[in-house]
């Protein structure tokens, strides 16, 4: 299996990691009127094409924090696509009719395009987690959100005021119930890895 190449647009990744006001208005100016002008063509206006770009943006952002996003492919591909991809899915929630698709504007390859489902795949598994975490007792949230922040157990367990033994045991009782009803969710089969 051959070493994917690190794309030269990884800047505007990195950039978007690193917060740069530079990189961000860079990509508003390069990337967000082909967006805004391919939702305002299917049954959107700017306004909702401004919202598109901007949770693009932050799973961008997510995915570079919490899956080192490496880009093989052009950053406009993979933006766009991404865009393209909320932009439908929104309009499929809205149940919209007489949506007219222009795919003349996609300028994708098969990396974007693997980029783009391994990013949608990733953001739906933490959204699938975050609603059952939620579901939690309060006992366990509390331990397991101490748990995520602080890597000692031994701290963890004084931070909530129980024993070692007792934070690990309860620990791994949380993690065992949040993984049966993660797989116990009908959403499970579309996300699984």
């Amino acid at each position: 299996m051959s070493q994917k190449i690190i794309h030269q647009d990884q800047k505007y990744v990195e950039g978007l990691k690193q917060n740069n006001s530079f990189v961000i208005q860079s990509i508003y100016e390069k990337f967000a009127p082909k967006v805004i002008n391919y939702i305002k063509q299917n049954s959107g206006d700017e306004d909702q094409a401004k919202d598109v770009i901007q949770e693009t943006i932050m799973t961008i952002y997510n995915q570079a924090h919490e899956k080192n996003l490496q880009l093989t492919c052009p950053f406009d591909a993979y933006f766009f696509l991404l865009c393209k991809r909320r932009w439908l899915n929104n309009l499929k929630k809205s149940d919209t009719k007489g949506v007219t698709i222009n795919e003349a504007l996609l300028s994708d390859g098969d990396d974007a395009l693997e980029l783009v489902f391994e990013t949608r795949l990733n953001e739906q598994q933490h959204e699938l987690f975050e609603d059952m975490f939620q579901k939690l007792g309060q006992a366990c949230k509390d331990l397991l959100k101490a748990s995520f922040k602080i890597k000692s157990m031994q701290e963890v367990a004084e931070s909530i005021g129980v024993t070692y033994a007792y934070a690990r045991k309860k620990k791994s009782l949380c993690i065992g119930q949040l993984t049966k009803m993660v797989q116990a969710s009908p959403k499970y089969q579309h996300v699984k890895p």
